[in-house]
């Protein structure tokens, strides 16, 4: 009885999680980063280069976006026609602009992003415990068939072939759940790893990262009861995420008040654009928050701040 109740846990679990990340649609840039009629036109007009950059800082100069190209140029993207968020990347299988991509999985045949990564993250983790928990009730019957302990009858080879799937997918299973909880741990998305964002001021592989806690806080939320479920409950809107710039950019202004540091060390700085209001309570040293301060936060989900700064372009 006990196993029974033990697997259709960890079934209903795996099911749930599985079919939450297959069809919980990516979510996409707002209405906000699209360039407007005027800016579209204006941009076709210029030829490439200075021109055209002019005409992307001007419609991005509201728009709370720290990284840039290789070149240091505003992210840009002509298929969706749109600037695009930091740790936004377009999707050619998808050919739409995805928050936060992580990777498109054939498996789940969707993209892995701000919207299904936590349903990703718990599929992962309920299927290694489902094929774990199959191959170790299993396990006392696979030795009994190496040692002629099971009646001769075809039954035993399906014995033999669960334990082997079981065990082979537990295997796969173990490496890549613990390769995205390194990720999740940094802070990180499978496509930052390969090539690490760019800030105004260099290059910089740990420039979200705000160390273990809140790292976890962002994909998992604030209340712990909804950690183990796959219901949504991760931070912001994907359109904007708390930064840790290791150098100042010397042409941004000093950080504002009220965005404090959560590093021990002085130098790490915040850019001086300020964050939506989503996700800038990451920015705090509070230890821990209220139930009624996260339902608060959870209400400002998407939600722009009108009272974004202008970033110094010279």
């Amino acid at each position: 009885v006990v196993c029974l109740v033990a697997y259709h846990i960890f079934f209903m679990l795996f099911v749930w999680s599985y079919w939450k990340t297959i069809f919980t649609l990516p979510m996409n840039p707002s209405k906000e980063f699209h360039l407007s009629y005027s800016d579209k036109e204006s941009l076709e007009r210029e030829p490439r280069g200075e021109s055209q950059q002019e005409v992307l800082r001007r419609a991005a100069k509201d728009l709370p976006i720290y990284t840039r190209t290789m070149s240091g140029a505003i992210r840009y993207c002509d298929r969706c026609h749109l600037v695009k968020p930091d740790r936004c990347h377009h999707c050619s299988v998808c050919d739409k602009c995805i928050l936060k991509m992580d990777h498109h999985c054939p498996w789940v045949n969707n993209c892995v992003g701000f919207s299904n990564y936590k349903f990703f993250l718990l599929f992962l983790a309920y299927s290694l415990l489902y094929c774990l928990f199959i191959a170790a009730t299993d396990l006392q019957y696979f030795i009994k068939f190496w040692t002629n302990g099971l009646p001769d009858t075809q039954a035993k080879f399906h014995i033999m072939f669960l334990f082997f799937a079981a065990a082979m997918f537990s295997v796969s299973l173990s490496s890549l759940f613990g390769y995205h909880c390194w990720l999740v741990s940094k802070n990180k998305s499978t496509l930052e790893v390969f090539r690490a964002p760019i800030f105004r001021h260099r290059t910089d592989k740990n420039g979200f990262s705000l160390g273990f806690s809140k790292n976890l806080r962002q994909v998992f939320g604030d209340e712990k009861k909804y950690w183990l479920l796959p219901v949504f409950s991760s931070l912001g809107d994907g359109c904007s995420f708390p930064t840790c710039l290791v150098n100042q950019d010397p042409e941004q202004a000093s950080t504002p008040g009220g965005l404090n540091s959560t590093s021990k060390n002085e130098n790490h700085l915040f850019p001086s654009k300020p964050l939506r209001d989503s996700q800038s309570h990451l920015l705090t040293d509070t230890p821990s928050w209220s139930e009624a301060s996260a339902k608060a936060e959870k209400g400002k989900v998407g939600m722009s701040n009108p009272a974004l700064t202008m970033e110094n372009e010279t």
